[in-house]
């Protein structure tokens, strides 16, 4: 986890500079934006697929010790997966309006 963590805030510090422009120059600017929208649409898909997998093995994990609690452990399984799913669509949007 902690790996993780330094990977995604080291490449977030590294992008930062490419960002950067003067106030005057309006030339190139939208060319950049597709490029963040594609690393941003891929981190947050990859990070949805991470989640995910770690939510539906957790479940299965939880239905195999107690199969009485299937019903409750599907319940919040399923709602978990919408909101994991919802990162996704909500970078999906972003990325639709903006562009």
């Amino acid at each position: 986890m902690k790996k993780t963590f330094h990977l995604i805030a080291t490449m977030m510090l590294l992008a930062a500079p490419l960002l950067a422009q003067s106030a005057g120059s309006n030339e190139g600017g939208r060319s950049w934006f597709s490029v963040a929208a594609v690393i941003g649409m891929a981190i947050a898909s990859g990070l949805c697929a991470l989640g995910q997998g770690r939510a539906i093995s957790g479940s299965a994990e939880g239905m195999a010790r107690n199969p009485a609690a299937s019903a409750a452990i599907r319940f919040a399984l399923i709602l978990g997966l919408i909101l994991i799913e919802s990162l996704a669509l909500y970078v999906f949007a972003i990325i639709v309006i903006f562009k």
